[in-house]
């Protein structure tokens, strides 16, 4: 019996272009099946996921328990409107909170860019930071 390995992969939901170019392939022996039937076909596969990297976790910053007279820094990363939101949480900020300073910041580069400078104005004069991330 002769198996399309085109209609395999796409049963098992991979792509034969997924195994073209990575010098693997799919081997298949003949091998005597144990309940006598006669010969079953046997697949060695790679699987194209990879092994993942390691997930480094970080523990969340301390809470405050007030934000009377703490500085609040409002990061605009970029995303479409969000450094409008931030605009207009600041004008709440000063309507309902007058002892909450609030700074606006524009990131430098995209949202997964890093801006040391920023984070380290954060780090010295800031209290807590509210970042526009998009949805």
């Amino acid at each position: 019996m002769k198996i399309n390995r085109r209609r395999l992969l796409s049963v098992l939901g991979a792509s034969p272009v997924l195994f073209a170019g990575a010098g693997v392939e799919a081997k298949t022996t003949k091998k005597a099946a144990r309940n006598g039937r006669g010969s079953a076909e046997k697949f060695t596969a790679v699987s194209p996921k990879g092994t993942p990297p390691p997930v480094h976790r970080y523990p969340m910053a301390p809470r405050l328990d007030t934000l009377n007279g703490k500085t609040i820094y409002l990061v605009d990363t970029g995303f479409f409107g969000g450094g409008l939101l931030l605009h207009q949480m600041q004008d709440w900020f000063q309507e309902n909170m007058p002892d909450v300073r609030t700074v606006f910041r524009k990131k430098a580069g995209g949202w997964a860019a890093d801006d040391p400078p920023l984070w380290a104005e954060i780090k010295a004069k800031g209290n807590a930071v509210i970042m526009a991330i998009g949805h």
